[in-house]
């Protein structure tokens, strides 16, 4: 096997990241960076519905990207259409609806099983199967999420939704759904009884990872993918980015080193708001390895291109 780190969230274009990442010093990352060779550019755009981690995890995978069916590659191969779904709260504004982070319902397995038991029958008359996987994701089956083009969650966590909406033939059924979803709930037992515990009501759900599976990929290594630099990102708190990033490279980076150092074929992945770089040591020639010398890679050159 051959190890692959890919981290999502490596820079962002943010202002107050750049100004954390101007000060940041990763000495074992500038070393590891310093063995490897750019072996693959994904140049996206932040509206991307995937962001460029989840690009890079399907192409490491050897699922079709960049919208690959996520919950279809967990069931059995060309059984039709299946999608995520995850309970949340949009937040409305003046002149915005923000979907926040799903943690922030608070939602036990109880309570996550009893909200299934709710929508799945008023889901079925669309066709609509859906089932419990955990508190804030599920898994729905239905023709509806063949070809439906889906904004990854990731993407979306803390923006205007409106902005995010599914597309696709169907598209239009998913928004009837949705509004359908927030009239059942407003006035339901269940959002009465968050309510009096002073919980966020679940006013809505986010598709994501829709689409149907027909053949299987090669088998594949799954890559480590840290998501403590996420995390913090989502949360815009860069001191604990920072803080992660200094984690990563004394962990996991250094660990890369090691291996690469020792002549194993290594990977890495460094993904942004928009594009991800892949770095790896295989097939360096010598006059790779010289150029590598007096050219090195250090990351604050690199995190502008992500």
């Amino acid at each position: 096997m051959s190890p692959h780190l890919l981290i999502p969230m490596a820079a962002s274009q943010a202002p107050g990241c750049d100004a954390v990442a101007a000060g940041l010093k990763l000495p074992q990352l500038d070393r590891l960076l310093s063995r490897l060779t750019l072996s693959h550019t994904d140049a996206g755009q932040e509206t991307d519905f995937a962001p460029p981690h989840e690009r890079a995890l399907a192409r490491a995978l050897g699922l079709p990207e960049p919208a690959t069916p996520w919950a279809a590659a967990t069931q059995p191969l060309d059984s039709g259409g299946w999608a995520y779904l995850t309970p949340c709260h949009w937040q409305v504004g003046a002149d915005h609806v923000t979907l926040l982070h799903p943690a922030q319902l608070q939602l036990d397995e109880a309570d996550a099983r009893a909200l299934v038991d709710i929508l799945a029958p008023w889901l079925a008359q669309d066709g609509i199967a859906l089932s419990y996987e955990q508190p804030t994701r599920w898994l729905a089956h239905g023709e509806i999420f063949e070809g439906l083009e889906c904004a990854s969650l990731d993407r979306v966590i803390g923006r205007d939704v409106r902005a995010w909406m599914p597309r696709g033939p169907r598209s239009t059924e998913v928004q009837r759904l949705h509004s359908e979803v927030q009239m059942l709930l407003y006035t339901h037992a269940f959002s009465e009884a968050r309510a009096a515990k002073g919980q966020l009501a679940v006013n809505a759900f986010w598709v994501h990872g829709a689409g149907r599976l027909a053949a299987l990929p090669a088998q594949h290594d799954a890559p480590d993918m840290p998501g403590a630099l996420f995390d913090a990102a989502l949360q815009q708190d860069w001191r604990a980015w920072a803080r992660a990033w200094q984690q990563l490279d004394s962990g996991p980076v250094a660990e890369l080193l090691r291996q690469a150092a020792a002549g194993a074929p290594v990977t890495l992945t460094l993904c942004g708001d928009a594009r991800a770089l892949t770095f790896t040591s295989e097939h360096r020639g010598l006059g790779a390895k010289i150029h590598g010398i007096f050219s090195r890679q250090r990351f604050a050159d690199l995190r502008k291109q992500l």
